[in-house]
């Protein structure tokens, strides 16, 4: 696991936080994206986790692409034309497909800006909780480019047609109460309250068996782009399965005993 990302496994709720506070816990270097995709596939593994917060050191969640190896076409900003869009393929666009396919629930506490692919990294959680010191930018027009990391698939799912083209068209920063207004967010805090509200919020997921959850969310993210028939069969065959679990019927019995269920993920 690399050093620029750090895990951090209590109960049944894993930490993740970006960690280069010296660039703003900028998400284009490979130590970062190996990381983070490391972490990511590390958790779909282990049946134990139910919930995922994902946050950032220092006072900054990311800020993105690092524009200073932009400024010397640097690292995957390096070389021609061909060589950026492999430089792409194989570099900072892993993290989306890697969260995409990420089978548990995920809630971003976004501490300070979220610049760019800092922005569209936060779009890819499930949930996001922002202190009052967050900013939102999809600031990419701002430098000439376009967001190269999905954020232009992500954005609109988080906030609409029309403020996602907001945001991208002018590239402006938006607070933490604007964001709530548009949906961005679900709860803003004070900034020495969000990994608190986060945890609370997490162990409000994490209380729920873990197939349940992780099958929940695979329908809520077909649902995305399947025809109503494709998701009721899918859901149907979910269903079947999620009824022989002894999850379930752990379920059943301790609401009708009046008491709180034990989960063992079978």
């Amino acid at each position: 696991m690399s050093d620029k990302l750090l895990y951090e496994k209590s109960d049944n709720i894993v930490t993740l936080t970006l960690n280069d506070p010296d660039v703003r816990n900028a998400i284009s270097d490979e130590d970062m994206i190996s990381g983070l995709v490391e972490a990511l596939h590390r958790i779909n593994d282990d049946y134990d986790v139910r919930c995922v917060i994902l946050t950032g050191a220092g006072t900054a969640f990311s800020s993105g692409g690092n524009v200073k190896k932009m400024q010397r076409h640097d690292g995957m900003f390096a070389g021609g034309v061909y060589n950026v869009r492999v430089g792409y393929l194989r570099g900072i666009q892993r993290i989306p497909l890697a969260m995409y396919e990420l089978e548990v629930p995920i809630i971003a506490a976004v501490n300070g800006h979220a610049i760019g692919a800092g922005c569209d990294l936060a779009c890819m959680c499930d949930i996001r909780i922002a202190g009052k010191s967050a900013r939102f930018a999809e600031s990419f027009v701002k430098l000439g480019i376009i967001p190269g990391d999905g954020g232009a698939w992500f954005l609109p799912r988080a906030v609409g047609l029309s403020n996602a083209r907001l945001m991208a068209f002018t590239g402006e920063a938006f607070d933490a109460e604007q964001s709530l207004q548009m949906g961005l967010v679900s709860k803003v805090v004070d900034d020495d309250k969000l990994m608190d509200e986060a945890r609370a919020l997490a162990q409000r997921i994490a209380v729920n068996p873990a197939y349940g959850l992780r099958m929940a969310k695979r329908l809520l993210r077909e649902g995305e782009r399947s025809e109503l028939q494709t998701l009721l069969d899918m859901s149907a065959s979910m269903q079947a399965i999620a009824h022989q679990s002894e999850d379930h019927k752990e379920a059943v019995n301790a609401f009708v005993e009046k008491r709180k269920p034990v989960f063992k993920n079978r």
